[in-house]
């Protein structure tokens, strides 16, 4: 029987994914990693990434780093430049999103969500752009927040939605650089964000899922790796939801 050779998805690309020490992040670093991508990962806590780092066991960079310090960003970067030369696939996925009701919101929890959700994706995405060299992919995490009215949730639904509004400029302005911008919106997922919440609500959040339960980290990264790779070559410009179907019913 003759030997089947099998092509990775994302052979020889050079990706960054911010966000990358636990959730979303890491499960995505760890299907690239396997689909054969070199990854660079960012993290607010060193230990979180370094643990990270020695979880997807090669093929890797960790930076620390918050996304929302524009000099962090610029350390990320140089270190790229000097390791690999360039950018084939960006995911800004950090993101913090914290439960606070209208009446409560506070002008730090106002900053806090905005800086890291909304500045911290744009200066994350802009200053990735000279390392981008023939094309490649944008990926930006969104979330079903974007479209969804959730209650005591309104300012990370605010920015989520201003993400999804970057990601059709974006589009637009990239189209000469032949660079693909797409949101990937998780709906309720397995990840830290839905710790601080009783037994209760997470029912009731199941409980708005047509397809009764709560998803995985993993199966964003598969949805990622999608995005990231030559599938998707004809994609740019959408909001890909992957929430059970809360956006859709």
């Amino acid at each position: 029987m003759a030997n089947v050779s099998v092509t990775k998805k994302l052979a020889d690309k050079v990706a960054v994914i911010t966000g990358g020490n636990s959730g979303i992040g890491l499960a995505t670093a760890k299907r690239f990693v396997a689909e054969g991508a070199y990854v660079f990962i960012t993290g607010r806590r060193q230990k979180e990434l370094d643990a990270a780092v020695k979880e997807i066991g090669g093929n890797v960079t960790g930076v620390q780093g918050d996304v929302a310090n524009l000099a962090d960003l610029d350390r990320l970067y140089q270190t790229v430049k000097k390791q690999k030369g360039r950018i084939d696939v960006l995911y800004a996925n950090a993101g913090v999103g914290e439960w606070v009701g209208m009446g409560s919101i506070t002008e730090a929890h106002f900053d806090k969500t905005m800086d890291i959700n909304v500045k911290g994706t744009l200066f994350t995405v802009q200053k990735a752009l000279p390392l981008f060299k023939n094309g490649g992919s944008i990926i930006m995490t969104g979330s079903v927040a974007s479209v969804k009215g959730f209650a005591n949730f309104s300012v990370y639904n605010a920015s989520k939605a201003a993400v999804r509004s970057f990601a059709r400029s974006w589009t637009t302005d990239l189209k000469g650089k032949n660079i693909r911008v797409n949101v990937l919106s998780p709906g309720p997922i397995d990840t830290p964000i839905l710790g601080p919440l009783p037994k209760e609500a997470i029912a009731g959040i199941i409980e708005g899922v047509p397809m009764g339960r709560i998803g995985t980290s993993e199966e964003i990264a598969k949805v990622a790796v999608f995005l990231a790779s030559d599938d998707s070559s004809y994609v740019t410009g959408i909001e890909l939801f992957v929430d059970g179907g809360v956006a859709a019913v």
